[in-house]
């Protein structure tokens, strides 16, 4: 099963060591937790994994030990959407315990597998709109956890690169053209909101991280004046190699996550992943205690975190607006 491998995350300064059916045998049931997600994330756990070790530490936090009643597996559709149906139904063929997709394409696809198997969303989009939940109060059926309003943000992103760069009437859409397919209430905001601004648009897909130079090169040929790049684990997992190609050459840029700032792109503004993922392991914890997931609330962002990277400013000869940098929550260098 390629698709698929066990994640043991470094617990504190060693790794898990001890065979998972000796605890097994000790302690009863053992949950079998599994990420679904389109791409591999950046990093193996256990290797600076952010997401993954503030999920851990909740877990932790609650009274659980990795090992001992709980266990956590990835799969992942590298990068092929169209296979996350499939992998889905797997995961509840294989008796998965809790499914967690990470990305609105995962969650249709385990809301798709079953209507058992309980199911906490990182990343759902309008989950109530898209027939997912009977309301956010109480969802009902299998599936809980965490809403992202993600086509909501992106009118604020063009709103932040026009304060920073407001001679720039072309902005390029940096995007995975899988994603983008499979999900058209983003390209459909971020039009709506370029039109409102008076902004021309240039919308550069790409399938691979291969085609990132060529990306550039195409922003650069038809004079964007900066770019956004849709949230994806594939842009996540080059977001250094992203923040470089801005810089050499001369984009303003802005992206969702915080790390890709922290990383040399010029701003960031978007919803604290870490602090979603260690949300996430609140909801597991509490199925594994007996509650129902139709019956937790779906929890929508409450806070969101700008970041601006000065250094990058300065090299990009960009004056950040003082307002804007007394409003940042973070500003790097």
């Amino acid at each position: 099963m390629n698709s698929r491998r066990r994640l043991l995350f470094a617990l504190g300064a060693g790794a898990l060591a001890v065979p998972l059916l000796t605890f097994a045998q000790k302690q009863g049931k053992v949950w079998r937790i599994v990420f679904l997600t389109p791409n591999r994330p950046e990093s193996n756990p256990g290797e600076g994994d952010a997401y993954s070790a503030a999920f851990l530490r909740e877990m932790q936090a609650a009274g659980h030990t990795f090992g001992v009643d709980y266990v956590v597996e990835l799969s992942s559709a590298n990068g092929d959407y169209q296979r996350l149906p499939a992998l889905a139904k797997e995961m509840v063929r294989q008796n998965a315990d809790i499914i967690l997709p990470v990305s609105p394409i995962a969650v249709s696809a385990a809301h798709q597998a079953s209507k058992t198997v309980p199911i906490v969303c990182i990343g759902a989009h309008d989950p109530v709109g898209l027939g997912l939940a009977t309301s956010l109060a109480r969802p009902g059926g299998n599936l809980t956890g965490l809403a992202t309003f993600y086509a909501n943000i992106i009118p604020k992103h063009l709103e932040l690169l026009k304060s920073i760069a407001p001679k720039a009437s072309r902005v390029a859409i940096l995007a995975n053209a899988k994603a983008m397919v499979e999900d058209t209430t983003v390209e459909k905001a971020i039009r709506e909101a370029a039109q409102s601004l008076g902004i021309r648009l240039q919308i550069v897909n790409i399938d691979s991280a291969e085609q990132l130079p060529r990306a550039f090169a195409a922003m650069v040929r038809e004079r964007a004046g900066g770019f956004i790049t849709i949230a994806d684990v594939m842009f996540n997992r080059e977001r250094r190699q992203i923040a470089e190609l801005a810089l050499k050459h001369r984009l303003p840029s802005i992206f969702a996550d915080r790390e890709s700032a922290q990383a040399g792109g010029l701003l960031s503004y978007g919803e604290d992943f870490v602090e979603i993922f260690a949300r996430a392991a609140k909801y597991v914890s509490k199925i594994m205690g007996g509650a129902k997931p139709g019956e937790l609330p779906i929890e929508q962002p409450t806070k969101f975190h700008l970041a601006i990277n000065r250094k990058t400013a300065k090299a990009l000869k960009l004056a950040i607006p003082q307002e804007l940098l007394l409003r940042a929550d973070e500003v790097i260098g």
